[in-house]
């Protein structure tokens, strides 16, 4: 791994760009703010660290209540629990034999959970886990309207009855995240998608308990639609993941009604390399911060970031407030930039640099590592 951009006890002054920082006040804020929130319904919150992939920020989430985290790939469930993280969902399909000896050598040391969509998966991952003499949780993920992963809702029940026929796989109950709604602006209208899903869930639920099985837990929600599912009556679990962050995309959004308010507690620090008479240069493109959710917004300044390439970004002056201009930044100023997708931003670093006290006098107060970078196997 790379040396980190700062040390300990470093002035803000003191990091190289480009760098990933967070602001741990704005940070510990959103994680409380959320662990109160699912606390106050009786809701179990487990966090998608695919977000953050982070030992450290999941046991600060960890010991504010929430139950364990979700990932998405075998991998980050390995590199996570390598550092201590015992309670992990592997929210998505895995097929690959190869794979699923993994997961299931996994369980053996972690309490584990794992989606699954086809009976493929349900005989392989059975297969897997006897031949490991393990034993893992199982969810039957249910399309609620991404037209992604997951079955019908009337397909649920057979499903379910195949997961439940194998020793070592204990059916928990249905994974149901609507990653579609996550970023429709208007609260109303990601509230109607949420309600649709709910519907399916509902069926797919019914499919189950008709077949005289048990439905433990219905899990899924994300960082845009949680209110609606936490108030459905039919979610247990939270799998929020981006309020620890606020990317630009989801700040975007319209607000829900009762929804905690989040910060942006995620930054790249970028500096001016170059200056023109109506534009600036900063060090931070393609390779700082992901753009697949739109660029990312400048930080309490009124200028507009437009595309410069893999290692430039290009700064803009527009209309600020009362129509007074922004000033371009000088040559080696700094700014910091709100990512649009936090997710892959988060992974084209090595280390976070922690500052308390906030982004314009705080300090380095730690420096952690991405644990999981890398990890997309």
């Amino acid at each position: 791994m790379r040396p980190a951009p700062a040390r300990v006890g470093d002035a803000i002054a003191a990091i190289e760009s480009p760098a990933l920082v967070i602001d741990l006040d704005a940070l510990e804020r959103n994680i409380a703010r959320m662990a109160a929130f699912a606390r106050e319904r009786g809701l179990r919150l487990r966090p998608h660290a695919k977000t953050h992939k982070s030992a450290q920020i999941a046991r600060l989430q960890i010991a504010a209540g929430a139950v364990g985290v979700c990932v998405q790939k075998t991998s980050e469930a390995e590199a996570l629990a390598a550092q201590g993280i015992a309670d992990i969902f592997i929210s998505n399909e895995v097929i690959a034999e190869d794979r699923l000896a993994r997961v299931a050598a996994l369980a053996q040391r972690v309490r584990l959970a794992i989606a699954v969509d086809s009976p493929l998966g349900v005989d392989r991952l059975a297969r897997a886990v006897q031949a490991a003499g393990s034993t893992i949780d199982v969810f039957v993920e249910v399309d609620v309207g991404q037209g992604r992963c997951g079955v019908a809702p009337a397909a649920a029940g057979g499903l379910a009855r195949l997961v439940a026929s194998h020793a070592g796989l204990r059916l928990a109950g249905l994974q149901a995240y609507h990653g579609g709604a996550q970023h429709i602006r208007a609260s109303t209208e990601r509230e109607a998608a949420i309600r649709l899903a709910v519907r399916g869930v509902s069926a797919a639920r019914a499919a189950i308990t008709s077949l005289g099985l048990a439905c433990p837990l219905v899990t899924g929600a994300g960082s845009g639609s949680f209110p609606f599912e936490a108030a459905s009556g039919v979610y247990g679990e939270l799998q929020a993941g981006s309020y620890v962050f606020l990317d630009r995309d989801y700040a975007d959004n319209e607000p829900a009604a009762h929804a905690p308010a989040f910060e942006h507690a995620l930054f790249v620090l970028a500096r001016v390399i170059s200056r023109g008479t109506a534009h600036a240069v900063i060090d931070a493109g393609h390779k700082s911060h992901a753009i697949d959710s739109g660029l990312p917004a400048v930080w309490q300044r009124e200028l507009a970031f437009a595309n410069g390439g893999d290692e430039h970004g290009i700064l803009q002056t527009r209309g600020g407030l009362g129509g007074v201009s922004a000033v371009l930044p000088a040559l080696d100023e700094t700014v910091w930039l709100v990512p649009g997708h936090c997710d892959p931003t988060v992974n084209l670093h090595d280390h976070y640099v922690c500052v308390r006290g906030g982004l314009e006098r705080g300090v380095v107060e730690a420096i952690w590592p991405v644990d999981a970078r890398g990890c997309v196997t």
